[in-house]
Order: structure tokens, then C-alpha cells, then sequence
């Protein structure tokens, strides 16, 4: 496959910053290690107020590596991590890491279908959780649901806040914690009672598998792209490489993006880690809050999604607020309006910039300067290492000249090595060490890139991937209901959001209002459609398929109108 335009970005390169720097791969257990060397008395951790020093996390983590080895866990071991934003997401990761085992992350929102699906297909057979009613008791089912699963690890959250606000949790907070199956579940506390010597492993950067990190990929069902140790750790390479300012042992970085997506991980967690950062944790997403802790902590980095940094900038009363120590941020998940981005920078001074990537490249492909230009509406130049080209939609074996739309493409040192026991899918997803993006943009005459569509069905939620299959087939569980498409449409806090059109059978009744509450426990939050709209017909094909086009365009009428 001949490609004639690789590498045009260069003349666009910030000054500071060498595209052919070499790319480091490492263990990631190795960020752990020398971080407590080199700053073992800083702050690691900053929980509500509750403060895990390097060196206090580096033991944690070894007493953690080594109660999972006394439970079984080896080399190659599938370990899920259903945990909020807590230090124990921390403390599980690197463990599971430090020892060869695999890391699967778990949305601790998902429905049980959802992590039963996931828990089976990974063959996941320890779970990490906590002994919250919104999410042990659904870990709890799935000993029994599943094939895969085998042992529950719980971990109290009153045991990680403060003396005084872990009292408080316990007294004022009893609903909010779960009757526990003592004869089902390992406590935390075995779990770390021994000698915090695990044994070592030695780790095949190139081949054992990190983490499974479930996402729809190019098509709609959701599978596990294999990203290995040096696929997470180049990627941090060059976000590091990204930041010629950054300053090793000093930076704070705000974490309200939940720690199992791909973007948060990446450039909250595995970055702090690896750069001696102070991660300020915080278990959601909450305006006040983040506000007050932005005041209080004073982080210096905050990657988000679009809508944390729409909510802040429509706050009633951020004149209460000091939000200066604020340098650096960084956009993912959906398009950044130019609007946000600007009302943004001039309320805090800090430089925001939009990046791009995929689950399957680790994530980070592409990101605009922090210092040079930044062009409107671009997902700026490919971090160091990284190609991009575009392709012909029609014959993808031909690349396309600046300017032209086609299909993306990403080859680079974070690309995965294929989807989980996903041969078929693998095959149509990497080709040649490429990976196929599923999304249509272009690149200009300077190297920029842009996006223009998405190729596939998926709905960017608030930077989560949204699924319309799964919609409609809870949908579609309802007695009444005769047909159904889901698609995504325009939403100005979240980006996009689900909307559905819904066909009764005959004689039937049902109201929009009726069917949120029917699909309650049938799908999360972030997948409910944020409008049910019913009609006597939905669009087909000529061969009798329902149609997603014409509902789209119709939509994207409407919203220019």
C-alpha cells in the first residue's frame, strides 16, 4: 500500500518539541517504583482530603500485588477493577500490573446484563469493588450469573476517607453501604495482610496485555482492545513529550473523569504516576465540588470532556472561585466548540486544547498545541511517533490528497494488537500495522487535522461511546413496542445524546414517560435517550431495513433551523 504523504505535520511542529524523539516503553509498574525513589515523600493521592504519599503508595501496592498473588493470580490472569475514583483504583491497577496479571475495567454504572456480558467475554475471574449498595451487590449476582468470575475483593470506603469523615460515612451513611456475602467475598483487609513481597514477574512489554478496555471499536458490539504494557507507556511518553513545560514532582492533576475510561486513565492516572504528579481524586463529577476543590487544591492540569468545562463556564458564581493555578488542559471525548474552549481559557487563563484519539491507540492519537497554533475546529498535529493518513472511503488501499475527506487512519507505538479472541473484527480493524479509525476527516496543507463525520453508528455521550443497539433492544423488550432505531443528535451540554423513534404495535398505548421508567433497569444513565419520540412509521431501506439516514438528516434540519 503506497502512501506518499507521511509525515507533512513536521513543519507544523511546535518549536520545542521533536516528532522523531524517541518514544520510552516501560513496565508500567516501573512509574510506581520511581516516583517513591524520586518522590517518595510527595503527595500521591489527594482523596477528599485524605493524602497517600509515594512511598505509602508504592507499599500499598506491593502488599496488594502480593495478596493477589496468595489468591491465585498470575501471569496472564484477567482481574477486573469496578471501582469509582478512589485510591483503590490506584492501588488494584498497579498491583494487577506489577505481577503480569491483566487489568479489565468495569463501569461501575453498567446495568448486570452489561457486566455479565463483559465478565464472560474477558473471563474475568477476580473482581475488585466496594462495599457501596449502588454497586456490590450487582458484582455479587454475577458469582452465580457468570461462568468466568470466581472471587470478590471488597474494599470499604469509610477505610480510605478521613478519620473523621470515615466515622460520619459509617454513622450517617448506612444506606448507602451493602450487606456483604462475608462466605463470597475476600475483605481488603486479607487481601493485604502479608509481607508486601510479591514475587517478580518479567513483563514482555510488547506482549502480555495491560488491559482489556471494552469498547465498540468499529462496529457496534462491545469488545476488548488488547493494549499492552508498552502501548500504555508509550502513550504517556508522548503525552510528556506533549508538555515541554511540565515540571517532574510539582504538577497536581485534577481527576473527576472516572478512572476506567481510557482517556482518564492514560492522562490522569498512568501521567500523574509517571511524572510524580499529586492526583487530586474525586469520585464523580459534581459543579460545586470540582469548583471548590479547583479553589482549594489549586491543580495545575485538568484533562476533561467538553461538558465539565461547558458546566463550569455557565456556573452562576464563579467570582467565588480562584481557578488561576489552572496551565493546562485537555479536551477529549467529543468536539470542543470553539465558544467553550474560549470562554474557557479567559475565565481561568489556562491554555485548553483539543486531542483525539481511540480506545485502540492507548488513547491519545493527536492534540493541538499548548503553545503554538491552535486552528478552529482541528483535532490538531499526531503526537511524537504517531502517523496519521487518510484514506478513500470507496478503496481504502489509496490515500487521499490534503484537503480531501476520507477515512482515517493511525499508526504509531499505542496502537493495540487486536481485539480479545476478536479475530474477524481484528482483521477488518488493523491493517498493516494501521489502524482503521471508522471516522472521516481530513488533513490541511499544514498538517492539521479536522474531523468532518463518523462513519460508524456510535454516540459520543458526554465522551462516553453510547451504543444505539443496546437501546433498541431494551427497548424493544417492551410489550407494546413494534419497532425502534436510535440515533445520536445534537445536545449542547453533552455533545450528543441518544434520541429514539418508537413504532407501537397496533391497538397498543405507551407514553414517553412510561417507557423511561420501564428502561430504568435496563440501561445506565448516560444511555437513557433524552427524548422518545413515537410514530406510525419508521424509514426503511428498499430491502425492508429500518433506516438511521433520513432520521439523521432530518434532525440536523431541524437543529439548523
Amino acid at each position: 500500500m503506497k502512501n506518499n504523504n507521511l509525515e507533512p505535520w513536521v513543519k507544523s511542529y511546535p518549536e520545542n518539541i521533536n516528532w522523531a524523539a524517541h518514544i520510552n516503553k516501560c513496565s508500567l509498574g516501573t512509574y510506581i517504583e520511581k516516583s517513591a525513589i524520586n518522590y517518595g515523600n510527595r503527595p500521591a493521592i489527594d482523596f477528599l482530603g485524605s493524602k497517600t504519599s509515594y512511598a505509602e503508595l508504592e507499599m500499598l501496592v506491593n502488599h496488594a500485588a502480593r495478596g493477589l498473588q496468595e489468591l491465585g493470580v498470575h501471569k496472564g490472569v484477567r482481574v477486573g477493577l469496578c471501582l469509582p475514583n478512589t485510591p483503590y483504583f490506584v492501588i488494584f491497577y498497579f498491583a494487577v500490573l506489577r505481577i503480569g496479571a491483566t487489568v479489565v475495567n468495569f463501569n461501575p454504572l453498567y446495568v448486570e446484563s452489561e457486566i455479565a456480558f463483559q465478565i464472560d467475554d474477558s473471563q474475568t475471574e477476580i473482581m475488585v469493588t466496594m462495599d457501596l449498595e449502588i454497586i456490590y451487590p450487582k458484582i455479587a449476582t454475577m458469582l452465580t450469573r457468570t461462568k468466568s468470575l470466581k472471587t470478590i475483593i471488597c474494599c470499604p470506603m469509610a477505610h480510605i476517607l478521613p478519620p473523621i469523615k470515615g466515622l460520619l460515612f459509617r454513622a450517617l451513611k448506612r444506606r448507602d453501604i451493602a450487606t456483604i456475602k462475608e462466605e463470597q467475598t475476600v475483605p481488603y483487609k486479607q487481601v493485604m495482610d502479608n509481607d508486601g513481597r510479591p514475587t517478580k514477574v518479567e513483563i514482555d512489554l510488547d506482549n502480555d496485555i495491560a488491559v482489556l478496555q471494552y469498547t465498540g471499536g468499529t462496529t457496534g458490539t462491545p469488545k476488548g482492545a488488547m493494549l499492552s504494557h508498552g502501548n500504555l507507556s508509550a502513550n504517556v511518553s508522548q503525552m510528556t513529550l506533549w508538555f515541554p513545560g511540565l515540571e517532574l514532582g510539582a504538577e497536581k492533576v485534577l481527576g473527576v473523569l472516572p478512572l476506567f475510561h481510557i482517556f482518564a486513565m492514560t492522562t490522569v492516572m498512568n501521567f500523574a504516576v509517571s511524572a510524580g504528579a499529586e492526583m487530586i481524586l474525586l469520585p464523580r463529577y459534581e459543579l460545586k465540588q470540582t469548583l471548590k476543590t479547583i479553589n482549594k487544591k489549586s491543580p495545575t492540569l485538568f484533562p476533561a470532556v467538553p461538558t465539565i468545562y461547558t458546566s463550569i463556564n455557565n456556573s452562576d458564581d464563579l467570582s467565588k472561585y480562584n481557578l488561576s493555578a489552572i496551565r493546562y488542559c485537555i479536551s477529549g471525548g467529543a468536539p470542543l466548540p470553539l465558544e467553550v474552549k474560549n470562554r474557557f481559557e479567559e475565565l481561568t487563563g489556562c491554555r485548553l486544547v483539543e486531542g483525539y484519539g481511540l480506545s485502540e491507540c492507548s488513547p491519545v492519537a493527536t492534540c493541538n498545541s499548548l503553545q503554538g497554533i491552535n486552528k478552529e475546529g482541528s483535532i490538531g498535529l499526531p503526537v511524537p511517533g504517531t502517523l496519521l493518513s487518510v484514506h478513500d472511503i470507496e478503496d481504502p488501499n489509496l490515500t487521499v490528497s490534503p484537503n480531501e475527506r476520507g477515512e482515517i487512519w493511525i499508526s504509531g507505538p499505542q496502537v493495540m494488537s487486536g481485539y480479545w479472541q476478536r479475530d474477524s473484527e481484528t482483521e477488518d480493524t488493523l491493517i498493516d500495522g494501521w489502524l482503521r479509525t471508522g471516522d472521516a476527516g481530513y488533513m490541511d496543507d499544514e498538517g492539521h487535522f479536522f474531523l468532518v463525520d463518523r462513519l460508524k453508528d456510535l454516540i459520543l455521550c458526554s465522551g462516553y461511546n453510547v451504543y444505539p443497539r443496546n437501546i433498541e433492544e431494551a427497548i424493544y423488550l417492551h410489550p407494546a413496542v413494534s419497532e425502534v432505531t436510535v440515533i445520536g443528535i445534537s445536545d449542547e451540554y453533552r455533545g450528543e445524546s441518544p434520541k429514539a423513534f418508537v413504532k407501537l404495535k397496533e391497538n397498543e398505548e405507551l407514553s414517553e414517560e412510561i417507557l423511561l421508567e420501564f428502561l430504568k433497569d435496563k440501561l445506565s444513565k448516560i444511555e437513557m435517550p433524552s427524548i422518545i419520540e413515537f410514530r406510525s412509521e419508521l424509514p426503511k431501506t428498499l430491502i425492508g431495513k429500518l433506516s438511521k439516514k433520513e432520521l439523521k438528516a432530518e434532525e440536523a434540519g431541524n437543529h439548523n433551523i
